[in-house]
């Protein structure tokens, strides 16, 4: 079966260990993210091959948050300065080892209308779609908004999906987002980046579902220091 092949290889991507040089409390503080995508592979591998592509994608999301809850749990006071660089750059390799094996599978699979719709898929498996060209960068991002405009308006991908994409896209290629997605860290305060018209963003989060600017703000505003 072709899904569960595409499981399996994107499942089997070996995750890049420390170099010999490291120190073991650097090894230690670092592990949770090889430990966590180990843990879900090894949960995956004990399941039956997946049915359809819906469900293959749900594992494949699973992958992807398995990586991210992992560097959750470091905590970087406890990395030796001198190894903090070289720690950050082993998690990051093995993360995006992940997302890369994601994508491609993601890729292979993607059907001829062009995106994972609810309709078809169900709302998990969309949304894990959504989590791994999320994760890939630019080049994607590009590929994927013109479709998935038309999807947010129809309710057939979760709106706040398309305008986070839109957002993000926008303030990496230094454009002012239009939902007021993304925020950046200021004299120790989150903030969010420029916003095109903003007399018209409640008018335009509410179109795709998304909760009130102002109480989005202010879960910000309550949160620690940045």
């Amino acid at each position: 079966m072709l899904v569960a092949a595409m499981l399996v290889q994107a499942a089997a991507v070996h995750v890049a260990a420390p170099p010999a040089d490291v120190s073991l409390e650097t090894r230690i503080a670092i592990a949770p993210v090889a430990a966590a995508i180990a843990e879900v592979r090894a949960k995956q591998a004990a399941l039956p091959p997946p049915k359809d592509d819906a469900e293959t994608l749900v594992r494949l999301g699973a992958l992807d948050q398995a990586a991210r809850a992992g560097l959750g749990k470091i905590d970087p006071r406890k990395l030796p300065a001198a190894d903090r660089d070289a720690a950050f750059k082993i998690v990051s390799k093995q993360i995006r080892d992940v997302d890369a094996a994601n994508q491609k599978a993601l890729l292979e699979m993607l059907p001829p209308e062009g995106w994972f719709t609810i309709g078809k898929y169900g709302r998990e498996a969309s949304q894990a779609a959504f989590m791994i060209v999320q994760h890939a960068g630019p080049d994607l991002w590009r590929r994927f908004l013109p479709v998935l405009e038309p999807l947010a308006a129809k309710g057939e991908i979760a709106g706040g999906d398309y305008a986070l994409m839109y957002d993000r896209l926008a303030t990496t290629e230094g454009r002012p987002q239009r939902y007021g997605s993304q925020m950046r860290c200021e004299n120790g305060r989150f903030v969010p980046f420029p916003t095109e018209a903003p007399e018209g963003i409640e008018a335009r989060r509410g179109a795709l579902g998304m909760r009130p600017y102002a109480e989005y703000l202010d879960s910000y505003a309550k949160a620690p220091p940045c």
